[in-house]
């Protein structure tokens, strides 16, 4: 550890101007880290507000070039599709997921004409699909892990012949990182990747994103059985390292801002692409208190995402994206 003592080590001197300031900067963030999400609905016409999420909307597939197209332009690695499934197509199997022509595998086709340089992420998971809510298919009330394995496997492989480049797993079930590795690879997909939600928290933050996707009234129940308790960090490091070991190619932990502890251990101890998603939750808390003048708002988008960024997190999966990535590119 370097000391010194004032009044021959003054601190501030790098600090006074801002050539000094960005030369000695430890951290840097720009629009290579964010990761956009976007949902995608049925049906035409004009994008929907997604009320518990200040500024966010449901977009159609008629719309979806034009609302990616800023994102594409400011150089936004990637988007990541969520699709807002209508009610008549969920069911207690979720088989809506494996419907090659079902929103995501649209959405995914649209944007790979459109904007082939533009990385593409899938969200695997049931719970769009299922009338229950939940990840993976019930047996008796429980979230049956080896069943809902099976289903994703032939989602993930829908998605990437779709055109999704990076599988994104959320549904924390035991396997299912190996699992899809292997489907893939069967179908010759060796070169999609595998972004695995490895820590995913059974959080309080994921309200507003249920809200958007139309699963929060038909959640039956909560989802402790298979996403990790808020208590526990030794654990996090075991789901990191079983996911690695079956062959995620990057990881995630979800959600972002009161886990910026596990970004800084996985980061540490496996040296692997990490990312975080700065959640539903969290950025409706920004947003709600930035339109309230609570919070500057420039300044707070960035000061959140340079802490993602100085606990570990390679890239963030933020709403707030676009806005970001015009604040960095203006300097």
């Amino acid at each position: 550890m370097i000391t010194g003592s004032f009044p021959t080590t003054r601190l501030r001197r790098n600090r006074r101007d801002g050539w000094t300031r960005r030369m000695v900067a430890e951290t840097t963030l720009s629009v290579d880290n964010l990761i956009w999400p976007i949902f995608v609905r049925a049906g035409d016409g004009e994008p929907t507000p997604v009320a518990t999420m200040p500024g966010v909307v449901r977009v159609g597939l008629d719309r979806l070039a034009a609302h990616v197209e800023p994102a594409a332009r400011l150089g936004i690695p990637a988007i990541a599709l969520f699709p807002a499934t209508p009610p008549e197509l969920k069911n207690p199997e979720g088989t809506e997921a494996l419907n090659p022509d079902n929103l995501i595998c649209q959405a995914a086709r649209l944007l790979k004409r459109e904007f082939p340089e533009l990385g593409l992420i899938g969200d695997v998971a049931l719970d769009p699909y299922t009338d229950h809510g939940h990840d993976g298919v019930l047996r008796e009330g429980y979230v049956a892990n080896d069943e809902s394995v099976e289903i994703l496997e032939r989602q993930a492989v829908n998605q990437a012949l779709a055109g999704i480049d990076v599988i994104a797993p959320s549904d924390m079930m035991d396997g299912r990182i190996g699992s899809i590795r292997a489907a893939l690879d069967s179908e010759g997909l060796i070169d999609t990747r595998i972004m695995s939600y490895a820590a995913k928290y059974a959080s309080a933050f994921y309200g507003p994103f249920r809200e958007a996707l139309g699963s929060n009234a038909a959640l039956k129940g909560d989802k402790k059985t298979y996403q990790m308790d808020p208590a526990n960090t030794d654990e996090a490091l075991r789901e990191v390292a079983m996911d690695i070991d079956e062959g995620a190619d990057m990881v995630m932990v979800k959600p972002g801002m009161p886990y910026l502890d596990i970004i800084r251990r996985v980061h540490e101890r496996f040296a692997v692409p990490t990312f975080a998603y700065q959640v539903s939750g969290e950025y409706a808390m920004l947003a709600t208190a930035m339109e309230h003048g609570l919070l500057d708002r420039e300044r707070g988008i960035l000061e959140t995402l340079m802490g993602f960024r100085r606990a570990g997190a390679a890239g963030v999966l933020t709403y707030f994206a676009v806005e970001a990535a015009t604040l960095l590119r203006r300097g």
